[in-house]
Protein backbone atom coordinates (compact mmCIF):
# COMPACT_ATOMS: atom_id res chain seq x y z
CA UNK A 1 0.00 0.00 0.00
CA UNK A 2 1.39 3.46 -0.84
CA UNK A 3 2.72 5.48 2.10
CA UNK A 4 0.20 7.84 3.63
CA UNK A 5 -2.88 5.92 2.47
CA UNK A 6 -5.39 5.97 5.36
CA UNK A 7 -7.24 2.82 6.30
CA UNK A 8 -10.41 2.08 8.24
CA UNK A 9 -9.96 -0.79 10.70
CA UNK A 10 -12.66 -3.27 11.67
CA UNK A 11 -12.61 -5.57 14.68
CA UNK A 12 -11.26 -8.57 12.73
CA UNK A 13 -8.51 -6.46 11.14
CA UNK A 14 -10.20 -6.28 7.76
CA UNK A 15 -9.29 -2.84 6.48
CA UNK A 16 -10.69 -0.68 3.74
CA UNK A 17 -7.83 1.22 2.15
CA UNK A 18 -8.72 4.69 0.92
CA UNK A 19 -6.76 5.89 -2.10
CA UNK A 20 -6.67 9.54 -3.17
CA UNK A 21 -3.75 9.78 -5.64
CA UNK A 22 -1.74 12.96 -5.27
CA UNK A 23 -1.83 13.61 -9.03
CA UNK A 24 -5.66 13.74 -9.02
CA UNK A 25 -8.04 16.30 -7.55
CA UNK A 26 -8.54 15.69 -3.80
CA UNK A 27 -12.23 14.77 -3.49
CA UNK A 28 -12.32 14.56 0.33
CA UNK A 29 -13.57 18.16 0.83
CA UNK A 30 -16.58 17.12 -1.27
CA UNK A 31 -17.31 14.07 0.88
CA UNK A 32 -15.86 11.14 -1.04
CA UNK A 33 -12.66 9.25 -1.89
CA UNK A 34 -11.28 8.44 -5.33
CA UNK A 35 -11.00 4.71 -4.66
CA UNK A 36 -11.44 2.21 -1.84
CA UNK A 37 -9.73 -1.17 -1.75
CA UNK A 38 -11.59 -4.03 -0.04
CA UNK A 39 -9.31 -6.77 1.30
CA UNK A 40 -9.53 -10.27 -0.11
CA UNK A 41 -11.75 -12.65 1.82
CA UNK A 42 -14.14 -9.96 3.05
CA UNK A 43 -17.87 -10.62 2.63
CA UNK A 44 -19.79 -7.86 0.89
CA UNK A 45 -23.34 -6.62 1.31
CA UNK A 46 -25.28 -4.46 -1.12
CA UNK A 47 -27.83 -2.08 0.37
CA UNK A 48 -30.71 -1.07 -1.89
CA UNK A 49 -31.42 2.57 -2.50
CA UNK A 50 -32.64 4.32 0.63
CA UNK A 51 -34.90 7.30 0.13
CA UNK A 52 -36.02 9.99 2.51
CA UNK A 53 -39.19 8.25 3.72
CA UNK A 54 -39.77 8.25 7.46
CA UNK A 55 -40.91 5.09 9.28
CA UNK A 56 -44.51 5.74 8.12
CA UNK A 57 -43.44 6.17 4.48
CA UNK A 58 -43.98 9.94 4.47
CA UNK A 59 -41.69 12.15 2.38
CA UNK A 60 -40.93 15.78 3.18
CA UNK A 61 -41.05 18.10 0.16
CA UNK A 62 -37.73 19.58 1.39
CA UNK A 63 -34.56 18.21 -0.28
CA UNK A 64 -32.36 18.67 2.82
CA UNK A 65 -34.88 16.85 5.03
CA UNK A 66 -35.07 13.95 2.57
CA UNK A 67 -31.26 13.66 2.38
CA UNK A 68 -30.92 13.64 6.17
CA UNK A 69 -33.64 10.98 6.50
CA UNK A 70 -32.15 8.88 3.69
CA UNK A 71 -28.79 8.78 5.49
CA UNK A 72 -30.58 7.87 8.74
CA UNK A 73 -32.30 5.05 6.84
CA UNK A 74 -28.96 3.95 5.38
CA UNK A 75 -27.47 3.93 8.88
CA UNK A 76 -30.34 1.70 10.06
CA UNK A 77 -29.63 -0.74 7.22
CA UNK A 78 -25.89 -0.73 8.03
CA UNK A 79 -26.65 -1.35 11.72
CA UNK A 80 -28.99 -4.22 10.78
CA UNK A 81 -26.05 -5.88 9.01
CA UNK A 82 -23.94 -5.59 12.16
CA UNK A 83 -21.64 -3.17 10.33
CA UNK A 84 -20.42 0.39 10.87
CA UNK A 85 -20.10 3.39 8.50
CA UNK A 86 -16.32 2.86 8.23
CA UNK A 87 -17.11 -0.44 6.47
CA UNK A 88 -18.93 1.25 3.57
CA UNK A 89 -16.76 1.01 0.46
CA UNK A 90 -19.00 2.67 -2.14
CA UNK A 91 -22.04 4.92 -2.32
CA UNK A 92 -24.15 5.77 -5.33
CA UNK A 93 -26.49 8.72 -4.89
CA UNK A 94 -29.32 9.74 -7.17
CA UNK A 95 -30.49 13.37 -7.12
CA UNK A 96 -33.62 14.62 -8.86
CA UNK A 97 -33.00 17.84 -10.81
CA UNK A 98 -29.47 18.14 -9.46
CA UNK A 99 -27.81 21.54 -9.39
CA UNK A 100 -24.76 22.91 -7.59
CA UNK A 101 -26.86 24.30 -4.71
CA UNK A 102 -27.52 20.72 -3.54
CA UNK A 103 -23.84 19.79 -3.14
CA UNK A 104 -23.45 21.46 0.27
CA UNK A 105 -26.37 19.44 1.67
CA UNK A 106 -24.96 16.21 0.22
CA UNK A 107 -21.41 16.86 1.44
CA UNK A 108 -22.52 17.79 4.97
CA UNK A 109 -24.59 14.61 5.36
CA UNK A 110 -21.83 12.34 4.05
CA UNK A 111 -19.22 13.92 6.32
CA UNK A 112 -21.59 13.72 9.32
CA UNK A 113 -22.04 9.98 8.76
CA UNK A 114 -18.57 8.93 7.59
CA UNK A 115 -16.18 11.47 9.13
CA UNK A 116 -12.68 10.99 7.71
CA UNK A 117 -13.39 7.50 6.31
CA UNK A 118 -15.07 8.68 3.13
CA UNK A 119 -16.27 5.94 0.77
CA UNK A 120 -15.91 6.09 -3.00
CA UNK A 121 -19.02 7.77 -4.35
CA UNK A 122 -20.84 8.52 -7.57
CA UNK A 123 -23.60 11.12 -7.95
CA UNK A 124 -26.14 10.45 -10.70
CA UNK A 125 -28.50 13.29 -11.66
CA UNK A 126 -31.92 11.90 -12.60
CA UNK A 127 -35.20 13.42 -13.80
CA UNK A 128 -37.24 11.39 -11.28
CA UNK A 129 -37.10 8.42 -8.92
CA UNK A 130 -39.49 5.53 -8.19
CA UNK A 131 -41.98 7.69 -6.28
CA UNK A 132 -42.80 11.16 -7.60
CA UNK A 133 -42.16 13.15 -4.39
CA UNK A 134 -38.77 11.40 -3.91
CA UNK A 135 -35.86 13.80 -4.44
CA UNK A 136 -32.91 11.70 -3.25
CA UNK A 137 -31.80 8.09 -2.94
CA UNK A 138 -28.55 6.50 -1.70
CA UNK A 139 -27.32 2.91 -2.11
CA UNK A 140 -24.23 1.36 -0.56
CA UNK A 141 -21.72 -1.46 -0.85
CA UNK A 142 -20.58 -2.56 2.60
CA UNK A 143 -17.70 -4.79 3.68
CA UNK A 144 -18.80 -7.20 6.39
CA UNK A 145 -16.53 -8.78 8.98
Amino acid sequence: MPAGVPTATTANEFKLSIVNPRNLYDPSPNGYSTAVIVPGGAKMAYISGQGGQDSRGALSPDFAVQVKQAYANLRSAIDALGARPDQVAKLTVFVVDHDMSKLEVLTRNVKDMFGETLPAQTLVPVPKLAIDPMLFEVEAIVMLE
